[in-house]
Parts: C-alpha cells; sequence; structure tokens
C-alpha cells in the first residue's frame, strides 16, 4: 500500500493556528485597551464555563470582567462577535498550548522509530494522551468545557466553522503523526480512531468528574487499540 507523504509537523500547525487566529470585534488601538478587551473576552468564557452560550449577555460580562456596559458594547457591539471572538482566544491559546505540548515529539518518535521500540512508543503515546487529559482536568474542565461549547455553537453558526474545523484538525494531525510513527499502514483509518478515543476520554472526564475519573480504564483502552494497531 503507498502511504501519502508524511502530513506537516502538528506543533508547527498549532504554532501557524495560533498565529493566524483573526478578531472580529473592535480593534484596541493601546495598550490599556487591549488590556481591558481581553478581560471581557476571559470574563466571556468563565460564563461560558459556568452558565452556557446562554449566560453571555452584555451586561453580565460586564459585571464578570468589572468594566462599564459601556466598554462590552464598544468593543463588541453584536453578542455574537463577543462570542465569536472569545472562542478565537480560546483557540489560539490551546493552539500555543498544543505547540509546546508538542514540540520535539518528532525527534522522539524518529529515535523510538529507528530502534524498533514499538511498545515504548505506544507507551510514550499513552502517556502523552493522560498528560493532556489530565491538565485539562486541573483546570477544573474549564477548557474541556468551553472547547464543548464551541464544538455545539459551531454547529448552527456559519462563521465560527472554519475555526472550529481547523482546532479539530491539529488533534487529527497529531493523531496521523503518531499512528505513522507505529507503522500503520492505514494512518488515515487509525488516526480518526485515536482522536475519538482521545475525544472518548475527555467526554469522561467531563460527565464523570475529577474523583470518579477511572483514568486506569482509560488508559487501559488506549493501551488495547495501540497495541493491537502495532501487531497488525
Amino acid at each position: 500500500m503507498n502511504l501519502s507523504p508524511a502530513p506537516q509537523c502538528p506543533a508547527s500547525l498549532a504554532g501557524q493556528l495560533a498565529d493566524s487566529v483573526q478578531y472580529r470585534g473592535r480593534k484596541a488601538s493601546r495598550q490599556g485597551s487591549e488590556r481591558r478587551r481581553l478581560a471581557i473576552l476571559e470574563a466571556a468564557l468563565r460564563i461560558i464555563v459556568r452558565e452556557g452560550l446562554r449566560g453571555v449577555r452584555h451586561r453580565a460580562v460586564a459585571a464578570e470582567a468589572e468594566v462599564p456596559l459601556s466598554a462590552t458594547t464598544y468593543y463588541f457591539a453584536d453578542i455574537q462577535d463577543l462570542i465569536a471572538d472569545s472562542f478565537a482566544l480560546f483557540v489560539k491559546r490551546s493552539s500555543a498550548s498544543l505547540a509546546a505540548l508538542w514540540a520535539g515529539l518528532d525527534e522522539d518518535f524518529s529515535r523510538l522509530s529507528a530502534s524498533g521500540a514499538r511498545g515504548e512508543m505506544v507507551a510514550r503515546v499513552i502517556d502523552l494522551a493522560v498528560t493532556h487529559v489530565q491538565a485539562k482536568m486541573r483546570q477544573r474542565d474549564e477548557e474541556l468545557l468551553v472547547e464543548l461549547a464551541f464544538r455545539q455553537e459551531a454547529l448552527t453558526n456559519p462563521q465560527l466553522r472554519p475555526l472550529f474545523l481547523a482546532h479539530q484538525e491539529l488533534r487529527f494531525r497529531f493523531s496521523e503523526r503518531v499512528v505513522r510513527a507505529l507503522g500503520s499502514t492505514a494512518p488515515f483509518e487509525d488516526a480518526q480512531v485515536l482522536t475519538t478515543l482521545v475525544l472518548r476520554m475527555e467526554y469522561h472526564a467531563i460527565v464523570d468528574g475529577v474523583e470518579d475519573f477511572d483514568l486506569e480504564a482509560q488508559r487501559a483502552v488506549l493501551q488495547r487499540y495501540l497495541d493491537l494497531l502495532v501487531g497488525s
């Protein structure tokens, strides 16, 4: 079977996405104004975590950000622009974080692949997936809940869809890089399965909660799948 050329490094893609994020609201002209605009967006994200998108209203966001109501309407006359820019800020920060997390992985995978240490590679992948979910859980599920709200809003908001798809593409590209390094002969299909399994872990992290989240059971699912992939 002829494989397509190796995809671009996911860390590079994540960095590019972080740099390419565009905001829709009024631009800040001074440093102090930029701090206030960011405070408004961060307040909107906190409300999304607590109450969902229904809670994002100019007055509620102004109170959460501790700024005058006129400040939120100045930067975001349209509440949809406020929601869109809140998600844009989330994507920018999330992508930058993923770029840092994935930096250097290519070198690790190349070294392990050259040595034929596929078992060690599987363990490395599982540790990375677990670390990824644990990091989100330590933030009290904030990133997980924002991403879930982002996913739902993108289903009905065509202006958000391209940004959402670009963010989701990062997950897939990382999974594809991993399964290729593990010797997959069907990297596109195997990457979809791996991506889905990590999303499943995140879903259980939200639904089960920190105290009831069975991390070892989730780890065992990943172990089983990757062992099958390596043995195929």
